[in-house]
């Protein structure tokens, strides 16, 4: 498993579909994921360090796991297939219980940007996924520029992982 960042969310230039980038923490690789308008919202909304009156869903389930006495303690895109990709959170209890559970990965890094989980991706996901900018130096802005080239003409299916066309 590599440890990976949330690097930003944009917008994918031709259907506007979120688009959450985790950079690597090792390397230069960044790993695009298509997510859904409202996960796209709860992830941006906490990272800006914004909130709602009312609790979100993601906001919910934290404060259920506290109030619980249990923790999410990190987030794992585990795998991609067939265009999806699929994610697990790993939960430990009160009495040291480590509990893994199913998630889309929207989900797990809105739920990780709440609780300080770190997160991480499986290595033949990075491998076969990420895409690598080469620069010598971490100019965010070059990075964000390459990106937004990288995005007017790629496709989820550009990550179909080997199939053929």
């Amino acid at each position: 498993m590599q440890e990976m960042v949330i690097y930003g969310v944009s917008f994918d230039m031709v259907g506007k579909q979120p688009i959450v980038l985790l950079k690597a923490v090792e390397t230069n690789r960044f790993l695009p994921i298509w997510i859904g308008h409202p996960e796209a919202a709860a992830i941006l909304m906490k990272l800006q360090g914004s909130s709602t009156p009312r609790p979100m869903t993601h906001d919910l389930i934290t404060e259920t796991l506290s109030e619980l006495d249990a923790q999410c303690t990190r987030v794992a895109i585990t795998e991609l297939r067939d265009n999806t990709f699929y994610a697990s959170i790993t939960i430990q209890t009160s009495d040291g219980r480590e509990i893994e559970i199913d998630s889309r990965p929207s989900d797990a890094l809105a739920l990780a940007v709440r609780s300080g989980a770190p997160i991480f991706a499986a290595e033949d996901v990075v491998e076969e996924s990420s895409i690598e900018f080469e620069h010598d130096n971490e100019d965010t802005d070059e990075v964000v520029e390459k990106f937004k080239e990288f995005l007017e003409d790629v496709s989820p299916e550009d990550f179909a992982g080997g199939q053929d066309a």
